[in-house]
């Protein structure tokens, strides 16, 4: 009997197109165009963009988390990941110490295989989700680590909890990788995001 419930990025991982759109989202990695700042910046030799990040992923922690809406966290906690460092630079940040402190979040950079990993512990701590709280600057690495934990049993679906400024490009590639958005829409005045933004 055909699994209706499986995410759909194991059904792309299955045809090889969860490879190809890997891929596609790290070669805009080398003139960086991953969020609308498009730094131009060569993050796949290590260039600082604009969001203070290079190549590998920075993560500030990784935890059951319960305090997300309802629906994600059930009886067991949303699987949070939190990335550190961030595209944005908003006045009003509620997680200013990780987004915004570059110079101490670098000890947090992680292979993508560590990713992977923590992937894999949460859902075997019994997590509803894999919920990756601002993933945009780190998109193509966030799709590479789902790869390598899918290739590994990671069955759970994918949260892009972001605070919305994302690249159309980036989010067409997630298309049926993540399966929930969770956009923070801030800003409905774009003078209002380049004042506090």
């Amino acid at each position: 009997m055909k699994d209706n419930t499986a995410p759909d990025y194991l059904k792309l991982h299955v045809t090889g197109e969860l490879e190809r759109r890997v891929c596609e989202l790290e070669r805009l990695l080398a003139r960086c165009t991953i969020c609308p700042r498009d730094c131009l910046n060569n993050r796949l030799v290590n260039e600082i963009a604009a969001c203070y990040s290079g190549r590998l992923p920075v993560v500030s922690s990784y935890t059951p988390h319960f305090g997300e809406e309802p629906a994600l966290v059930g009886k067991h906690g949303a699987g949070n990941i939190f990335f550190g460092n961030c595209n944005l630079r908003c006045v009003y940040c509620q997680n200013f110490q990780i987004s915004q402190t570059h110079k101490e979040q670098i000890k947090n950079e992680v292979t993508h295989e560590r990713l992977a990993e923590m992937m894999l512990e949460l859902q075997a701590r019994g997590c509803h989700n894999i919920n990756f709280v601002s993933p945009t600057h780190f998109a193509p690495q966030m799709a590479r680590a789902v790869l390598i934990a899918a290739e590994k049993g990671l069955r759970l679906p994918i949260v892009y909890n972001t605070n919305a400024y994302d690249s159309v490009e980036v989010l067409r590639l997630l298309d049926n990788v993540v399966n929930i958005y969770l956009p923070d829409l801030k800003y409905a005045d774009s003078s209002a995001g380049y004042e506090y933004s």
